[in-house]
């Protein structure tokens, strides 16, 4: 008998048939309760007993959170935009509007302080799992001593349900192997639907997982925002018909409004027109309209343009064209946004549930998005392009921007116009542009006044103890064995029936690449970080929130003493809280996955697809990719292997007989290499394409079949890491196609025995 050895610098993954829906939901166990019956010889003298299942307080209310992406404070009508979304504005008309409600400025570290009402330094995720480093505030592990809102929720005897974006598992987990237990059926969720990974989502042809089980594309076309929607209303009336006296705890993180925008014609197309008279009209217009409601101090004035944004009257009449289309796209994706959120909330109303359901709705993790460039999108990941190059690009695309062939994300002018009253944007947590959310709250047995206003100072991290304080549940000392560390929030309770209620969440600090920010009592004091600059030389401001609502009002020069006190403050602060050390990326990342250390990644047929950004080719590093293949005949044919779609990535296929690598760019541009002359070999055969990277950034791609060179081409530009949608796939291609030649999945005919990658081409490997 034979034994297989395998090095420890290598992975092998093979096929995982096991993998089933919700497989690895993470049980909390009750410890076994002492037995109150009476064990007889015989059932007739015997009296049995049955242990007591967790239960909620009589008439508990369900409990739903809604988690926008990246909207800023004057997108929606709700708070004054021009975006109509008619299912937030009832739920505000019908509960409270909170205008002085923080995020921490990015996605990750917002959802990680929301989900465990700790500040996301002290939940270890003060950027995100790609950017994770070894120390406490950012190694992307969320601590089992900080319980998630589900696994607390679950201990009070609620179901609990996840759907739409997660983005807070470290990457070594996000394999087939696991592990499981930071996933979010591993965090307390029993169901979940959606994306574990990464900040965004193609909304077309999104990559989704039920569990931590891949879900095979069988969308049928339809969008992101319909899946969830229908998701959530299945695991709410499938919950309610087994048990319905148990209340529920649903989350639901939508894709929007985070690029690529994509959205149907009919929604976008109910803006035609509505956005031409550009950014610098669509201010005034907001800022006037949120003074009327109430959501901004009455005296207050527009900021200046942030920096680099041109004077809409500046540009020419191909800009406007261009960039007001980006806007429709845009405000289409939000609106239908808030109609398929419109249909859960109807399910619960229809199924008499509405008016026992607290609902939190927090629009945006952040300020609107800063990631668009000057002049927008088409392709969100083009690599190496200027921006005189991409407006071009986008002029001649200008009918694909929304669609299933493009991701788009909108010109700065447009971010900082959604994000009136407020400077800066997303990312800048020295700004209330990155920082400063709406938050709606409703709840109709608790709230007395309808369509309210709350200016109490708030916070992401608030939501939680909020929840807990009204639906009368406590954090057991212990979850699943781990002691619970304190709550950091502050319930917002004490304000709902109290408009002029004094503040009671007086201190908060803020920072995310090195931009920080210290709140206290009104007060605030913050710096905008540069990259590459030393921090001890970054400029503080300083800002009196209470007569300077918007920042626009330094005082620093006038009050050094106050800054002195605030600096001192946020030092006190980031020590306490994980915040050190400050980092911004010039120290480069290593990507965290399970396959960094790697020199050989086998991967086999029928395996789970490998997400994307946690998968292998993440690093600019040259490789061998060796197909060990039967083809039992000519016309085999098909993808050995595939990461990414049509917006960038790689495939390693047959077609017509010929060999085939295409390296996809990302700006558009695709390598395709082919094999010359001569058929493939039958029967055994070992097919092999080596691309190796130079030192300029450029390359080669050379194929070979049986170790006989077929083909080569040179790669005029590269790209070592392309953020995509789109994972690792063996035996086909899946959701969008990465060569233009053929479509999804042209599954190989023949047979595929392993394919390897090796990251030690022409050199001694380990394995042997």
């Amino acid at each position: 008998m034979k034994r297989s050895l395998i090095p420890a610098k290598t992975i092998v993954l093979a096929a995982m048939a096991w993998m089933g829906t919700d497989q690895f939901v993470h049980a909390q166990h009750t410890p076994i309760q002492p037995y109150k019956g009476k064990i007889g010889k015989t059932i007739k003298e015997t009296s049995e007993s049955w242990a007591e299942k967790k239960k909620a307080p009589a008439g508990a209310p369900n409990v739903v959170w809604i988690l926008l992406d990246d909207v800023g404070y004057g997108a929606i009508s709700t708070f004054g935009g021009l975006i109509n979304t008619p299912t937030l504005d009832s739920l505000a008309n019908n509960g409270l509007r909170y205008t002085n409600f923080h995020t921490t400025a990015i996605c990750a570290p917002t959802r990680a302080a929301l989900l465990t009402g700790r500040n996301s330094h002290s939940a270890h995720m003060g950027l995100f799992p790609e950017t994770a480093i070894g120390t406490p505030g950012y190694d992307a592990q969320i601590p089992f001593e900080k319980a998630t809102a589900a696994e607390i929720l679950k201990e009070n005897g609620y179901n609990t349900f996840a759907l739409g974006k997660w983005h807070i598992t470290p990457l070594a987990d996000l394999t087939p192997a696991g592990p499981f237990n930071r996933w979010p059926t591993g965090r307390g969720f029993e169901h979940f639907y959606g994306f574990p990974s990464r900040g965004s989502i193609d909304q077309w042809h999104p990559e989704l997982w039920e569990g931590t089980h891949r879900q095979k594309d069988q969308q049928d076309g339809k969008h992101f925002n319909e899946l969830i929607a229908n998701r959530a209303i299945s695991y709410v009336s499938g919950q309610k018909a087994g048990n319905p006296d148990k209340p529920f705890f649903l989350y639901i993180a939508t894709g929007a409004g985070h690029a690529p925008h994509q959205v149907a014609k009919q929604w976008s197309d109910k803006y035609k027109g509505k956005f031409d008279g550009g950014w610098d009209e669509y201010r005034e217009k907001v800022l006037a309209n949120q003074i009327k409601l109430g959501v901004v101090p009455k005296d207050a004035k527009l900021p200046p343009r942030n920096v680099g944004v041109k004077e809409w009257a500046a540009l020419s009449a191909d800009e406007k064209k261009l960039y007001a289309r980006f806007m429709e796209i845009y405000a289409g994706f939000i609106e239908y946004t808030d109609y398929e959120i419109g249909r859960v909330i109807s399910h619960l109303k229809e199924s008499g549930q509405l008016e026992n359901t607290l609902v939190f709705v927090s629009v945006g993790d952040n300020g609107a998005s800063k990631e668009g460039t000057f002049v927008g999108t088409v392709n969100n990941y083009g690599a190496g392009i200027t921006e005189e190059q991409r407006l071009k690009k986008n002029l001649e695309n200008i009918d694909l921007i929304g669609s299933e062939f493009s991701k788009v994300n909108y010109p700065l002018g447009w971010a900082a116009a959604t994000n009136v009253p407020f400077r800066q944007w997303k990312q800048d947590a020295n700004s209330e542009g990155g920082t400063h959310n709406p938050l709606i709250v409703f709840y109709p047995k608790g709230i007395k006044e309808k369509g309210g206003i709350r200016n109490q100072y708030s916070h992401i991290i608030d939501l939680l103890p909020t929840t807990l304080e009204l639906i009368q549940a406590k954090v057991p000392e212990q979850i699943n064995g781990y002691k619970q560390d304190p709550i950091e929030g502050t319930s917002l309770v004490y304000s709902l029936n109290d408009a002029a209620a004094k503040d009671r969440h007086n201190v908060q600090y803020y920072e995310i690449h090195g931009s920080r920010a210290i709140y206290k009592d009104g007060w605030k004091a913050g710096s905008l970080h540069v990259k590459g600059q030393d921090f001890n030389a970054d400029t503080w401001q300083l800002y009196n929130l209470k007569e300077d609502f918007n920042e626009i009002t330094d005082l620093s020069g006038q009050q050094p003493a106050k800054l002195k006190e605030l600096r001192a403050l946020f030092d006190s602060e980031a020590i306490k809280y994980n915040v050190y050390p400050l980092k911004d990326g010039t120290q480069g990342y290593t990507l965290q996955t399970a396959y960094k250390d790697l020199d050989r990644v086998v991967l086999y047929p029928g395996q789970s697809t490998i997400v994307d950004v946690a998968g292998p080719f993440a690093l600019k590093k040259s490789f061998s990719l060796i197909a060990d293949v039967d083809l039992s005949g000519v016309e085999d044919e098909g993808v050995l292997l595939s990461r990414g779609g049509f917006e960038g990535g790689l495939s390693f296929f047959i077609q017509n007989r010929k060999l085939n690598f295409v390296y996809a760019v990302g700006d558009g541009t695709k390598y395709v290499v082919t094999s010359e002359h001569a058929t493939l070999p039958q029967g055994k055969v070992q097919l092999r394409a080596d691309v190796k990277y130079d030192e300029n950034g450029a390359g080669q791609i050379s194929l070979f079949a049986n170790n006989s060179k077929v083909g080569e081409s040179k790669l005029e530009k590269t790209t070592g890491y392309v953020y995509l949608h789109e994972g690792v796939n063996v035996g086909f291609d899946d959701l969008t196609p990465v060569a233009d030649t053929y479509q999804v999945p042209f599954t190989f005919t023949g047979k595929i025995n392993h394919v390897t990658i090796d990251y030690n081409p022409g050199q001694q490997s380990s394995l042997k």
